[in-house]
């Protein structure tokens, strides 16, 4: 029993979607830390006046926050305005790169079903075709020819289903970073303002 031509497309996209799930999904869990603990140690070596190892410290981590913390520190003798200008930039490059297929995988889900509804129509004129030209039909005849419709129909709206889930769970690991990214750069941004309005008084 297969579904014909339209669920070997859908099968594409399902190992396409399972491919992209996988691959965000290392790729985001590697993109969360612990902030805290990650920026009192950063803020410590800040204290002690030794940039340079700070900055080393958020070079060994690949997090979007060490990132973006590196950018403010290497950009903290330029003001309060080049500082927080270097974090927007970095905090939306960031989100570009952990954004990146999410869409991809949003539009499966939004296409699937609709994949399985032509593959249904396709189905179906081919069962009346079948049934226009043979002068005796058969239910055998009406079922083998539907079933295919069915499948297609099925596997469009399973594979909408499951793509949504994995959209779903990524975008809210991406919310989590997101929300990490922020709280690092309202720390970052203060400390380093601070620092500098104390150097020039």
């Amino acid at each position: 029993m297969t579904g014909g031509s339209v669920v070997w497309i859908i099968a594409a996209l399902a190992v396409v979607s399972v491919f992209i799930w996988l691959e965000r999904l290392l790729n985001l869990r590697r993109a969360q830390i612990n902030v805290n603990d990650f920026m009192k140690g950063v803020i410590n070596i800040l204290d002690s006046g030794n940039d340079e190892e700070a900055i080393a410290i958020c070079e060994e981590e690949v997090a979007p926050v060490s990132s973006l913390v590196s950018v403010a520190i290497r950009n903290s003798d330029g003001g309060a305005r080049k500082i927080r200008d270097a974090i927007d930039a970095e905090a939306r490059a960031s989100v570009g790169r952990l954004d990146r297929r999410l869409a991809a995988l949003a539009i499966i889900a939004q296409i699937a079903p609709i994949l399985g509804l032509l593959g249904t129509v396709i189905g179906f004129i081919n069962v009346v075709m079948s049934v226009n030209a043979s002068d005796i039909v058969s239910r055998a005849d009406l079922l083998g020819g539907a079933m295919p419709s069915l499948v297609s129909a099925a596997s469009g709206l399973a594979l909408s289903i499951a793509a949504t889930v994995m959209y779903g769970s990524l975008r809210v690991r991406l919310d989590r970073v997101v929300v990490e990214m922020e709280a690092a750069a309202g720390q970052i941004f203060g400390y380093l303002s601070s620092r500098t309005k104390g150097s020039a008084a």
